[in-house]
């Protein structure tokens, strides 16, 4: 049962994790963002490789 528990722990806090990465990226200004070459679009699925490694 404490292995249920572990890893829904660690889903949830991946989940945390992406959604503040979406957040701090989305905060970011425009310039910045166009100067590091992320896009609007892109940002979930850079949040998703760097939370979860997909």
């Amino acid at each position: 049962m404490s292995t249920l528990f572990t890893r829904l722990n660690t889903a949830v806090q991946k989940r945390v994790a992406y959604h503040r990465t979406v957040a701090e990226l989305e905060s970011l200004p425009l310039d910045t963002r166009l100067d590091l070459e992320i896009y609007s679009g892109d940002i979930p699925k850079i949040a998703a490789q760097a939370v979860y490694g997909r």
